[in-house]
C-alpha cells in the first residue's frame, strides 16, 4: 500500500500528533502505547522548560518504561504507519475469510435443498 492510499485509523491518529508536537521518536510513542499513556495528556507531562524539576518527556518516558518492563527499549519497534497497514491487512484477511465462509455455506445449503 503506499502512504496516499493508507487510511489511518482514528485511535491511531492522535498519536501522530503527538509524536509531531512532542518530537517523540516511533520508539517513544510505542513504549508510551504501551504504558497506556494518553496522547492528548502528554501536554502537561512536557514542560520540563517551565518546571525544571520536570524530565523532558522522552527521558521520562522512558525511565518509566524500564521500570514497568524491565527494558530500556521495545524488542520490536513498529512506526504507527506499519501498525496500521498490519491492522488493514489482518482486516482485509478477516473480510476474505468471512466471504469464503459465506460462499461454503450458501454452497452447502444450496446442494442440501437440491437433495432433499
Amino acid at each position: 500500500m503506499s502512504k496516499a492510499k493508507l487510511r489511518i485509523p482514528a485511535d491511531l491518529q492522535p498519536w501522530i500528533e503527538a509524536r509531531c508536537r512532542h518530537r517523540l521518536s516511533h520508539a517513544h510513542v510505542q513504549m508510551a502505547r504501551e504504558l497506556g499513556m494518553n496522547p492528548k495528556k502528554l501536554g502537561k507531562l512536557d514542560n520540563h522548560r517551565q518546571e525544571s524539576w520536570k524530565l523532558p518527556l522522552p527521558a521520562f518516558i522512558e525511565e518509566l518504561y524500564f521500570k514497568r518492563f524491565g527494558r530500556e527499549r521495545p524488542a520490536r519497534v513498529v512506526t504507527i504507519e506499519e501498525r496500521a497497514q498490519e491492522l488493514a491487512r489482518k482486516k482485509a484477511a478477516r473480510r476474505e475469510a468471512k466471504a469464503a465462509r459465506r460462499a461454503g455455506q450458501a454452497a452447502e445449503a444450496e446442494t442440501s435443498s437440491l437433495r432433499g
